[in-house]
């Protein structure tokens, strides 16, 4: 699919899902179905969905022995090996997936390969792509910790010390701070900016250009909404902090109210990430998960050490070659297909014709000879 077609139908669909909450609470004041009842469906959809995915991927058979490795396997004891690239033990596969999980190791090795002076082939350094990534999913780990302090009442300790470290730095008119302006949170425009150069690289790399499909822009918009709209009502659009610690409250305790004085804007941004919370499970950013999973990854490499038998494998009845021939041998024989073993025949139907044909070499003379004689 064309790229401009990808980008025009995913930036219209999340269009339409801002104009959705927009006219359904500012034009028929729909604030339970977009406060309460989308929420909950969203989150049941969620787990659901991931209950699914995780089962029906745990239940998939990995009848071989294949992780990723970059490094030295294990072998002979004065051979040293790689023990968190290619771990041959369990303590191994844990450090590996720790650094995966928390630091993108494998994709802090990306590099690019390209052509120098001709057929000559190069590898460049190529780390931008690990450092946007990293950003990306680290600020969005942020901002979910930071909002947790409208759904816990007293708000934990490491809530409040995240939200302090994320607002290190103050706004207002430079060097002056103050002026009624809040704290500036570093994490929402370092997840604005990681989703914006995510995109932009789709977009001016050919090779992603290429292969990119809606899937892979929608959801890079629908952060960029999320994002977008908790930037504005945090310091743009204000909006009634405490009906909202209230609304969410009410949800978590399963105790439900929508109350009023919130403003259009927070029910816009609470049905994106209510879409964004339901469409998780069954898209790309379900990989959260399934790293876990993933046999390349969760998988000791020690095809050296251990003999790894197929536990799927069941007695199969087999017909082999020699019982393939001693049941068809006569027809091969008959139709002129060679045979390893020829069939046994009764005594003395075949050994007169041979007799008779060695009978004249026997008798003396030949007809070749008489008739040489006679020249």
């Amino acid at each position: 699919m064309n790229f401009i077609v990808s980008i025009v139908v995913s930036g219209f669909i999340v269009t339409v899902l801002v104009l959705m909450p927009l006219v359904g609470v500012w034009a028929f004041d729909m604030r339970v179905l977009f406060g309460i009842i989308i929420p909950y469906l969203a989150f049941l959809t969620f787990f659901v969905g991931l209950i699914y995915r995780v089962i029906s991927w745990g239940r998939s058979p990995v009848p071989f022995r294949i992780p990723t490795t970059g490094g030295q396997q294990k072998t002979l004891p004065w051979i040293k090996y790689n023990r968190f690239d290619n771990p041959s033990n369990t303590v191994g596969v844990i450090g590996r997936m720790i650094f995966e999980v928390l630091t993108f190791r494998s994709l802090f090795r990306n590099t690019r390969m390209e052509f120098r002076g001709g057929p000559r082939i190069g590898y460049e350094w190529e780390k931008w792509l690990w450092l946007f990534a990293l950003m990306f999913h680290y600020s969005f780990l942020v901002v979910v910790i930071r909002h947790l302090r409208f759904f816990t009442e007293p708000i934990p300790g490491f809530v409040q010390f995240v939200a302090y470290m994320d607002s290190f730095m103050q706004t207002g008119v430079v060097p002056l701070s103050g002026f009624g302006l809040p704290a500036l949170m570093v994490s929402g425009f370092a997840l604005l900016g990681g989703v914006s150069l995510l995109f932009l690289r789709r977009l001016l790399l050919p090779q992603m250009r290429y292969i990119s499909l809606p899937a892979d822009y929608f959801p890079l918009f629908l952060i960029t909404a999320i994002a977008l709209t908790g930037i504005l009502m945090r310091y743009l659009l204000k909006v009634d902090v405490v009906s909202v610690k209230e609304l969410a409250l009410g949800l978590v305790s399963f105790r439900p109210k929508a109350p009023e004085g919130i403003g259009v804007l927070f029910y816009i941004h609470l049905f994106l990430v209510s879409v964004l919370v339901a469409y998780f499970p069954f898209s790309k950013l379900m990989h959260l998960g399934g790293i876990f999973l993933s046999p390349t990854r969760n998988l000791s490499n020690n095809n050296r050490i251990v003999r790894h038998i197929n536990p799927w494998n069941y007695p199969v009845t087999t017909h082999t070659y020699d019982e393939y021939e001693e049941e068809f041998r006569d027809k091969m024989v008959e139709v002129g297909i060679p045979v390893e073993k020829m069939p046994e025949t009764p005594a003395g139907e075949e050994a007169e014709p041979a007799e008779e044909e060695a009978a004249p070499a026997e008798g003396g003379e030949t007809e070749a000879d008489e008739k040489g004689e006679k020249e």
